[in-house]
This record gives structure tokens, sequence and C-alpha cells, in this order.
């Protein structure tokens, strides 16, 4: 396990202060220490997603074909630049990235997006 960090960040008391703004900025309360999220495996437009922190968001798209009455198997590889900051448990999960309007870093996702998650992996407990 990891223990609980917020990217570009050293000193712990520093990483608290970002983490609790990173929440003010997303609309949503952060976690209490034994309850910090690392990861969360997601779904979105048919995609597996992960969104882990420090991590630029990456997926996988899977899609079948029947071809010759043989079942045909094709996964891509998905990628984007946006970095991700913070996820913050809830229902839905929400997740921050250093994509606009943090940074002037445009992306394919809202920052911050909400999810789903078919998995979570959480911060080791400090």
């Amino acid at each position: 396990m990891v223990a609980f960090f917020v990217p570009r960040v050293s000193d712990d008391e520093q990483a608290e202060r970002l983490y609790d703004a990173l929440a003010e900025f997303a609309g949503c309360d952060p976690a209490a220490p034994a309850d910090r999220v690392q990861a969360i495996d997601f779904t979105h437009d048919g995609a597996q997603w992960r969104a882990e922190v420090g991590e630029e968001l990456r997926g996988r798209r899977t899609t079948q074909q029947l071809r010759r009455g043989e079942l045909l198997e094709h996964t891509v590889e998905l990628t984007s630049s946006s970095r991700v900051l913070a996820v913050y448990p809830g229902s839905p999960f929400t997740v921050v990235t250093d994509a606009q309007p943090i940074t002037g870093a445009a992306s394919e996702w809202a920052n911050p997006f909400t999810a789903e998650p078919d998995r979570v992996t959480r911060f080791d407990r400090r």
C-alpha cells in the first residue's frame, strides 16, 4: 500500500492544506485519513479507466466482432494527459486532475469529474 500524498508536494502539512483546498474546489468534503482514496477503476463510455493519484488517467476499450463464425477481440489502450491530483469518496466519487481550470492544460475530461467506481484502492492508513 502507498502512504497518502498529493502530487508535487513534499511536505505533509502542505499536502493536507492542498488536499483540503482541492476538495473545496471540487465542491466535496475531504476524506478522513483512513478513508483517503489512492485510485479507482471505473467504466466510462464502454471503456475501463483507472484514476490513480499522481498518474495520468489511463484505460482500455475491448471490442468483440464475429467474423466467419469466430469471435475476435480487439483491445485499445487509452491515455489522457490529465494527471490525477486527488480522488474523494462519495456517491459518486470525485476526481480532481491537473487540467483546466487548475492549470492551462486542456483535457477531454471535465475537471473535476465524477465516477462510480468498480474498484477502490485506499491509501495506507497512517
